[in-house]
């Protein structure tokens, strides 16, 4: 999937995001090695020291780890990947409901809207 970013947000927010969504979907999985900074950064087209504040967002929050001279890797931790797939979720249901809202519908045709489209 090509890296492509949205303007208004900061960009090393953009790719914090997108790698959560990566370890969240299962692309990385718990203990895999993330690719180097460099390499990211290159994937990614952006600077290297963008993609490393972003590395650094992810170790903050701790969903990845670092080990001296070996990489960074996906924290094994499976209560905080659960908790990092309820907030991306949670965070998707708010965006949606936000624009359904938008549109004049109701709670309840919300409601109805998202259990259709689950039966189509």
């Amino acid at each position: 999937m090509p890296w492509t970013f949205e303007n208004g947000i900061p960009i090393y927010r953009q790719l914090t995001r997108r790698i959560m969504v990566l370890i969240a979907s299962g692309s990385y999985k718990p203990g895999d090695k993330l690719p180097s900074v460099r390499d990211l950064a290159i994937e990614a087209g952006v600077n290297p020291n963008t993609m490393q504040r972003a590395y650094s967002e992810l170790e903050q929050s701790g969903v990845i780890y670092t080990e001296r001279t070996s990489g960074r890797y996906v924290t094994d931790d499976l209560k905080k990947l659960t908790a990092l797939r309820i907030d991306l979720s949670t965070e998707e249901i708010s965006r949606l409901y936000s624009e359904l809202e938008k549109l004049g519908l109701s709670d309840d045709e919300i409601r109805k809207a998202v259990i259709d489209y689950k039966r189509n």
